[in-house]
């Protein structure tokens, strides 16, 4: 895998990016909710076989209600289904939008990382050279490079 294409994304772009993302989060803001990890795995799951059959009870609803019991709210139904029919179709776009980006900032990391490296390299065995102005970037770097141990300060600094 190998990037094909050697121009940046245009800062405007991912400002407008940024912008429209926001615009999302502002007109859904007043009905999404917010679910801790604990919330999140103590509720039923609806998959693609069990949208189907919440969608074709909720037709049954429509078109039976001497089989709904007294204790079914089927406002609060309608509400529900609704908005996971409207969500769900919002949250597979999301998710293909997700997936280009976060499979484009991977690659254009690998790439950037590796690029990285190989100037690493080269310096590191610039400054083992005594080669002028080398050492003092290598020693930079070093400080920073990933998996780096940075020593503990004493003196509680």
């Amino acid at each position: 895998m190998e990037n094909t294409h050697l121009e940046a994304i245009p800062a405007n772009i991912l400002e407008q990016v940024h912008t429209k993302l926001n615009e999302i989060r502002t007109l859904l803001l007043p009905y999404v909710i917010t679910l801790t990890p604990e919330e999140r795995r103590g509720l039923l799951k609806m998959g693609d076989k069990s949208f189907t059959f919440v969608e074709k009870a909720y037709d049954y609803v429509l078109e039976n209600p001497t089989f709904v019991p007294a204790y079914l709210n089927t406002t609060e139904f309608a509400v529900d289904f609704a908005d996971a029919h409207g969500l769900w179709t919002v949250r597979n776009d999301a998710l293909q939008v997700y997936e280009m980006i976060d499979d484009s900032a991977m690659a254009s990391g690998s790439e950037a990382m590796q690029a990285a490296l190989v100037f690493y390299n080269a310096v590191k065995e610039a400054a083992k050279r005594d080669v002028p102005g080398a050492k003092a970037i290598y020693e930079e770097l070093k400080n920073r490079f990933p998996g780096h141990k940075r020593p503990k300060q004493e003196g509680g600094e």
